[in-house]
C-alpha cells in the first residue's frame, strides 16, 4: 500500500523558515496533481498548496507569498518551502495527492512556531 512520507518538521520561532519534504516510493508522482495539507490540534485538515505537474501552482490565501510548493520528479520528492512563519502556521503538515485519496495518507510532520 502506498503512503506519503513527510519530514522536515520543528520548533521554529516566529518569522523563522523550515523546508518539508514529502517522498514516495515508485512513480506515485505520476498523479498530475499533488498538494501539501494541514491540520491544526481541534481543527479540520485544509488546504495549504498544490503544484500541477510541478509548474501551475495555487496557494491558501493564509500562506499566499510566504510559501512556496516545488517537486523534484528524479527524486520523487515534493518540498515545501515556508518563510516568515507565524503561530498560527503551528500544525501537523501532510502531502497528497489533490484531491486527496484516503490511502495515501501518511503519519505527517509537525510544525510548531513559537518563540
Amino acid at each position: 500500500q502506498v503512503k506519503f512520507v513527510e519530514s522536515g518538521g520543528g520548533l521554529v520561532q516566529p518569522e523563522g523558515s523550515l523546508r518539508l519534504s514529502c517522498a514516495a516510493p515508485g512513480s506515485i508522482f505520476s498523479f498530475p496533481a499533488m498538494a501539501w495539507y494541514r491540520q491544526a490540534p481541534g481543527k479540520q485538515r485544509e488546504f495549504v498548496a498544490r503544484t500541477i505537474s510541478g509548474a501551475f501552482t495555487i496557494y491558501a490565501d493564509s500562506v499566499k507569498g510566504r510559501f512556496t510548493i516545488s517537486t523534484d520528479n528524479d527524486k520523487n520528492t515534493m518540498y515545501l518551502q515556508m518563510n516568515s512563519l507565524k503561530p498560527e502556521d503551528t500544525a501537523a503538515y501532510y502531502c497528497n495527492t489533490y484531491p486527496s485519496k484516503a490511502d495515501y495518507w501518511g503519519q505527517g510532520t509537525q510544525v510548531t512556531v513559537s518563540s
